[in-house]
């Protein structure tokens, strides 16, 4: 195994991990692989060092497989994988305030742009026994099990990178106990502006932006994230900010604050979509498609923003009638967080409106809107290289691999239609179509300019994606953070990172 370029082991901590028990037809243990696109992006990060992963237990099997361990590292090997890995065990009703009170949805809504102020959120005790019953106590619990890692390394500490907005809190305690440990923690999802976390009573928002501070490195997507961040600290919490540098001065340190796009594994992607279960479902597609079809795929969650994208599909039928019965709006669409009524409630809406533009638009042999909802990679990836017209529409997004993926393999020229918002427009933005994710008239707009652009257009745009996407892959993304992490190290300021630079 390659070693990283700073020759220490890695401790990776998240709430998701990249492995996962469960009970065969025998009823024997096996493992299987996490889902989701950070878990994905992290075992990259495993090809190049040796690594601990700390993780939730999802499942029972997790804990009792923990439970044989004595809580302590499992040795894993699957498929190209070998790590270590490691379960926190937590109380279900302690996760359940941990996750469903203010992990999902409240700290996701913040950072999303989410809440109907008017009448949400409302915090009254049932937050605040959640914040110190479940958040704080699940962070203590992570924050445990890397400081009895870390108690393993006598000589030499291994790096410690947190990953995302379940473990805030982590980083602090883990500081106290260990003062000159390295910690670097990712933030996979938006930063927005201060006064957003002014919805946080203040002893909350002070804690989170803290715990973040205890890092040595934290990272963001988008320069646009970085910025919002450094303005935090000044503003929430009076901090000397050097914006020239990113970096925030705290407790006689100085914090680097660095945006680090990620994005996929290029050639793995590739052979994917050559493989005989994307061409078995990429002949389904082309078997439902009209002549034009555009397609989104996503979870339901509200900071896609999938209502207003099939919105602005019917104006668009109704201006450009010309396409009606040319054209399917193909809609591959994953439930999500369904314990969270909010989401139930976005489910239902989805619904209602598609039904009432395939009432208002449909004929007897064609519904305009095709909505799928289940989780069938393959076919997203057959769908990926079939689409004339991708939508992108997301409120806010802290990336959106969708779109690198999809840019990346698609074979049809296809133009992706990208909200400003999504992360991705820092990279994308000037060979896609922008669009307002409020806004249904330049929705609608940008959908006719997709379908009526001039090939040779199309052809530019799609080259310089995937170009873009190919120069700037998962690798480099990987091997930025070293060269930034080995530079801290040694307390240089590491190039390319100050205001406005692009990484």
């Amino acid at each position: 195994m390659r070693q990283c370029p700073f020759e220490k082991e890695l401790i990776l901590v998240s709430n998701r991990g990249p492995f996962s028990y469960r009970r065969d037809a025998r009823g024997e243990l096996i493992t299987q692989r996490g889902a989701g696109g950070l878990v994905t992006a992290l075992l990259g990060v495993a090809t190049a060092c040796e690594i601990t992963w700390i993780a939730s237990a999802m499942t029972p099997e997790d804990s009792e497989m923990s439970l044989r361990m004595g809580g302590g590292r499992i040795n894993v090997r699957h498929e190209d994988h070998q790590l270590g890995l490691r379960f926190v065990v937590t109380d279900p009703e302690v996760y359940n305030r941990f996750y469903n009170v203010i992990a999902n949805p409240m700290i996701w809504f913040i950072q999303h742009y989410l809440w109907n102020l008017s009448v949400a959120p409302e915090i009254r005790i049932n937050e605040f026994e959640a914040w110190e019953g479940g958040y704080q106590v699940v962070n203590g619990e992570f924050a445990a099990a890397v400081i009895d890692e870390l108690r393993q390394h006598v000589d030499e500490k291994p790096v410690v990178m947190f990953h995302d907005y379940h473990l805030y809190t982590c980083p602090e305690l883990v500081r106290k106990e260990h003062p000159d440990v390295f910690l670097h923690q990712f933030v996979h999802i938006p930063w927005p502006q201060s006064d957003s976390w002014r919805v946080l009573p203040r002893h909350i928002r002070r804690a989170v932006i803290k715990g973040l501070l205890a890092n040595d490195i934290v990272a963001f997507h988008t320069r646009r994230y970085v910025r919002n961040f450094l303005v935090c600290c000044e503003e929430i919490l009076d901090l000397e900010i050097d914006y020239r540098n990113s970096a925030v001065s705290y407790e006689g340190r100085d914090v680097w604050v660095r945006a680090y796009p990620i994005s996929v594994d290029c050639a793995d992607f590739e052979r994917l979509a050559e493989s005989a279960p994307v061409r078995r479902e990429e002949g389904r597609i082309m078997d439902l498609r009209r002549e034009y079809l555009i397609l989104r795929v996503d979870r339901m969650d509200l900071s896609k923003n999938i209502v207003r994208g099939f919105k602005a599909f019917d104006m668009f039928l109704d201006e450009h009638p010309e396409f009606r019965e040319r054209i399917t709006f193909l809609a591959l669409l994953q439930p999500s967080r369904e314990d969270i009524e909010e989401y139930v409630e976005y489910r239902q809406k989805i619904m209602r409106v598609v039904e009432i533009i395939n009432t208002r638009h449909g004929t007897t042999n064609w519904m305009p809107i095709d909505v799928r909802m289940q989780d069938n990679f393959a076919r997203s990836v057959a769908a990926y290289k079939q689409f004339d017209v991708l939508m992108v529409n997301a409120i806010y997004d802290g990336m959106n691999l969708i779109a690198k993926e999809a840019g990346l393999i698609n074979r049809q020229n296809g133009v992706i239609i990208l909200s400003e918002n999504a992360g991705a427009h820092e990279e994308l933005g000037d060979f896609c179509i922008t669009v307002n994710p409020f806004d249904l008239e330049s929705q609608s707009r940008a959908i006719h300019q997709a379908l009526s652009m001039p090939e040779d257009d199309k052809n530019r745009m799609a080259g310089k994606i995937r170009d873009t996407v190919r120069n700037n892959d998962i690798h480099k993304w990987i091997e930025t953070q070293f060269v930034d992490i080995k530079a801290k190290m040694s307390e240089g300021i590491s190039p390319g990172h100050e205001e406005g630079s692009n990484e």
